[in-house]
């Protein structure tokens, strides 16, 4: 029996847009995640019903949302299934933190508590028992689509946006035998040197810094040596009202130059921090990742 809850689904583009439910044993709580499956994935099935499981597996992307966003968030706005059913690749979008948890105060701020779970496992105890984002995305949730959907995890790539795009190039760098290609929009690059990463850590994670550095892009690339030779691609707007306080690229371009990593950092003008940008320029980052997954 399947373990995943089906919420709704949407025919889109010759696949499908799915939103689950499921109970996590990482979280404990109930999460939600949505996934599009593209044509490829969606075999006719035979009279039997195969399970899907055992039908023909897709490469698969995992797309992290940003502060105050959920997991239908990336779904309705970026445009991501028309080009995801082109390259044949499915796309994963996890919530961005419990939900119902109960501690007190995390419903006070929009960018610390519900809806911003900085993909980190939080070891203050207020927050600690619930708030295991990292472990859920990096290991409970792959596990479970694998088990349960035509997903190939030997093909999975990561991708993200301002505060998921921290989580992206964090988990990564992280977990290189899950992840073969990233890329991120607007990223918070060195979380442990602004005001968002300074707030999130503090509270989720104690003052200690040092041990704010394994969860900060910068920081863990300058250790690295060339992690991803294929290269990551950036993207970052010049009208972004968060890009001088908040986000530091330049820290990550220099820490990948430090590493020998290969970055395409690239700067728009005119574009801010929405998902007018990430609309823009999402068929470049899927056919970033396909070259990276179907090589």
């Amino acid at each position: 029996m399947s373990t995943l809850q089906l919420l709704s689904e949407h025919a889109c583009f010759g696949g499908v847009q799915r939103f689950y439910q499921h109970d996590s044993s990482a979280i404990g709580l109930p999460m939600k995640f949505g996934v599009y499956l593209p044509p490829q994935a969606l075999q006719k099935k035979e009279a039997t019903q195969k399970n899907e499981a055992m039908q023909g597996k897709v490469p698969v992307l995992f797309y992290l949302a940003g502060l105050t966003c959920n997991e239908e968030t990336f779904a309705i706005k970026a445009g991501a299934q028309r080009f995801a059913a082109l390259h044949g690749i499915a796309i994963v979008t996890p919530d961005t933190s419990p939900r119902g948890a109960g501690v007190p105060g995390e419903s006070d701020y929009w960018d610390f508590g519900m809806g911003a779970g900085f993909y980190i496992d939080a070891t203050q105890a207020a927050w600690s028992k619930h708030y295991r984002m990292e472990t859920y995305v990096a290991s409970e949730l792959p596990g479970l689509l694998a088990s349960e959907l035509p997903l190939d995890m030997a093909r999975a790539g990561i991708f993200g946006h301002s505060m998921g795009g921290h989580g992206a190039l964090t988990l990564a760098l992280k977990y290189p035998e899950l992840f073969r290609s990233v890329s991120a929009f607007a990223q918070i690059a060195a979380p442990a040197q602004c005001p968002w990463g300074e707030k999130a850590f503090s509270g989720y994670l104690g003052d200690d810094r040092e041990q704010w550095l394994a969860h900060d892009a910068t920081a863990l690339m300058a250790q690295r040596q060339t992690p991803f030779p294929a290269g990551i691609l950036v993207d970052q707007g010049l009208a972004d009202k968060f890009l001088v306080n908040q986000l530091h690229p330049d820290k990550f371009e220099a820490a990948c130059a430090q590493a020998g990593q290969p970055l395409t950092l690239r700067w728009h003008e005119g574009y801010d921090h929405g998902y007018y940008f990430i609309a823009t320029l999402i068929g470049d980052h899927l056919a970033h990742h396909a070259r990276q997954l179907q090589a």
